[in-house]
């Protein structure tokens, strides 16, 4: 069923530009060829006209008053294949050919001061034929009339070329029309199939492409031009989907297994109270409980708040002063821990959540006072277009193979295990998906001593403006 699917989508556009280009140059040809034997037809009947009023005129020249010369054989320039004179009675008194002695070509008779009148006959003599004609009336009162008393008209003929008295000429324009347009469409269709073949691929490469083989990629095409970029396009697409199914196959493992314990434990504890309800203290089992489900609760609650941050938007972001917003988190902290020196070398505005930032600052000041063996340092400052916020302490510090690590969903180090063992491990990973989610970033950098946490993130203001 899905292979029966495939071919329609490309197949059609193939058939439609065809049709279009074999539409339009069908309509184009039929115009040309229309003007073309307008044009044809038009110069024939032009050029044996010529020739005929030249003939009409070599007989009427060698005229004199009382002479009629005899037509003579007409010149071949002449294309005038009968000469006849004919009297207003419709007599003929001379001509050139004895098909025409007796009986006149045409019956159309010149008015005084037409000149030469041009015509089409088909004589019934004339087996079918038929005749371009021109007529020339002498009338007798010329003084150069060859015959006084009456009128007279001369008739020069020839037999209707074949390119006017048939349809050959429609019917070639046509056929070729109609061929180029079958051609030019063919060759649309050849052309777009094979533009199409590379789209025709990705396309299949994408269906097969499925969550459970997100390491295929699409071919790219040799050449340059849009299809390929499109093929770029999708790959860094499959790029950043393997990696998001990836981490959140990762992140679904890691949490599972975090939950699994403190709910372990708190069966184990209600287990053993209901099976030996005499030998369990049974207060020590409920707070064993309690404790379990503090604990359940908190992973759980740091579960979705890393969820809201990795899905949340900006819509709800406000302009906020961050060496206001650390001078609260600061002052939030119990009294009686490590001290904390905070210095701010300017007032930077960023835009962005208060409660997730101060989230941030929060988990920052509260690992670094418990790593820290005499005092925390917080600087609060600006650099070209970023505020910066700086958070060290004088601990054991973080080995340089784990400064990415730690960002990780569940990664604890040892000496964050035994200096807070009830910790979810999400913390870290909490805070640099808020820095990501407001434009800005969180890392671990070299210091003498302990750690250096460094969150960025874009001004509100432009650089150089302090508020206070």
């Amino acid at each position: 069923m899905p292979s029966s699917r495939r071919r329609p989508f490309p197949c059609s556009i193939r058939m439609r530009y065809a049709l279009t280009v074999g539409a339009l140059l069908l309509a184009a040809l039929t115009a040309v060829g229309a003007l073309a034997v307008y044009g044809i037809r038009h110069r024939i009947r032009v050029d044996v006209t010529d020739h005929l009023h030249m003939a009409v005129v070599d007989w009427v020249s060698r005229m004199r008053p009382g002479y009629i010369p005899p037509p003579r054989p007409v010149r071949p320039t002449a294309q005038a294949r009968y000469l006849q004179l004919v009297n207003s009675r419709g007599q003929v008194v001379a001509a050139n050919a004895p098909a025409i002695r007796s009986v006149p070509l045409s019956t159309v008779r010149p008015a005084p001061g037409d000149g030469m009148r041009d015509f089409t006959v088909c004589p019934s003599w004339s087996q079918g034929r038929c005749f371009l004609v021109t007529a020339l009336r002498l009338d007798a009162e010329s003084p150069d009339a060859p015959l006084r008393g009456e009128t007279h008209y001369i008739y020069a003929a020839v037999v209707e070329p074949v390119a006017l008295a048939t349809r050959y000429l429609e019917a070639g324009f046509g056929a070729a029309a109609l061929v180029a347009s079958l051609a030019g469409a063919w060759g649309t269709a050849v052309v777009v199939g094979r533009t199409l073949r590379p789209v025709r691929a990705i396309s299949s490469a994408m269906r097969e492409a499925t969550v459970k083989d997100l390491a295929m990629r699409v071919p790219v095409p040799s050449h340059d031009d849009e299809i390929a970029e499109f093929a770029h396009a999708s790959n860094d697409y499959l790029d950043r989907l393997e990696k998001a199914v990836n981490a959140y196959r990762r992140f679904a493992a890691l949490a599972s297994h975090e939950l699994r314990s403190p709910v372990t434990a708190l069966r184990t504890q209600l287990e053993e109270a209901l099976m030996y309800p005499g030998e369990v203290d049974a207060h020590a089992a409920l707070a064993g409980a309690l404790h379990s489900t503090e604990r359940l609760e908190a992973i759980i609650d740091d579960l979705l708040a890393y969820t809201r941050v990795k899905n949340a938007g900006p819509a709800e972001y406000q302009p906020l002063d961050l060496a206001d917003l650390v001078e609260e988190e600061v002052a939030g902290l119990p009294g009686d821990g490590v001290p904390i020196l905070l210095r701010a070398d300017g007032r930077p505005v960023v835009r962005g959540s208060a409660v997730q930032l101060g989230r941030v600052l929060t988990n920052l000041l509260v690992n670094a006072c418990r790593h820290a063996r005499g005092r925390v340092e917080v600087t609060v400052g600006q650099v070209n277009d970023q505020a910066v916020v700086v958070v060290q302490d004088d601990g054991t510090g973080v080995p340089a193979e784990d400064r990415e690590r730690i960002f990780d969903p569940f990664v604890r180090l040892p000496e964050g295990l035994r200096l807070d063992p009830g910790g979810s491990g999400l913390g870290l990973a909490i805070s640099r998906e808020t820095c990501e989610a407001h434009g800005g970033s969180l890392d671990v950098e070299d210091c003498p001593v302990g750690a250096r946490f460094v969150v960025r993130l874009p001004l509100s203001e432009p650089a150089g403006v302090f508020l206070r």
